[in-house]
């Protein structure tokens, strides 16, 4: 098993939109914590692949000197792939001078919760019911996941 990452490059658009609308029913998002939608695959990413097969894909934008992850998908779980992908993101914001990576997921997302929280990455904020104003841009959220309603969104930073 042989992985890279490497930037997204036009290529890589089907690619990416397949991933994205395999985890996220397109390629519009609800950027959680700002009630913004975004075509995630026309933000910069990163795209890992294993044995030259996409394995997974991570967006992000830069904010001032923040730079938020608004994607995070791994295709292949229990690989490493998304700390491959953290790690890129993180490097690439280092280098643009941000002094903070950070992220929004929901609450019923105890699997993300959990790796971001082995990676560095620390709680900072609770939006309660964030993810019923996110429905109002995208009714398409669901309403539950794995028996855990979907209300409110959390907020994670690791400061560089």
């Amino acid at each position: 098993m042989s992985m890279s990452v490497r930037p997204i490059e036009p290529q890589d658009l089907a690619n990416v939109t397949r991933v994205l609308t395999g985890s996220w029913g397109g390629t519009t998002v609800v950027a959680l914590g700002r009630g913004e939608l975004i075509d995630a695959a026309a933000q910069p990413g990163f795209i890992a692949e294993i044995d030259g097969e996409p394995a997974g894909v991570i967006t992000y934008a830069q904010r001032g000197d923040s730079v938020e992850i608004i994607t995070i998908d791994a295709v292949i779980p229990g690989k490493g792939v998304g700390t491959a992908l953290l790690d890129a993101v993180r490097a690439a914001a280092a280098e643009r001078g941000a002094v903070r990576l950070w992220l929004v997921t929901t609450n019923d997302n105890t699997h993300a919760l959990r790796f971001y929280q082995r990676y560095g990455f620390d709680l900072i904020a609770l939006h309660r019911h964030g993810v019923d104003r996110a429905r109002e841009l995208k009714p398409s959220i669901p309403a539950e996941s794995d028996g855990i309603p979907i209300r409110h969104e959390l907020e994670l930073e690791l400061p560089l």
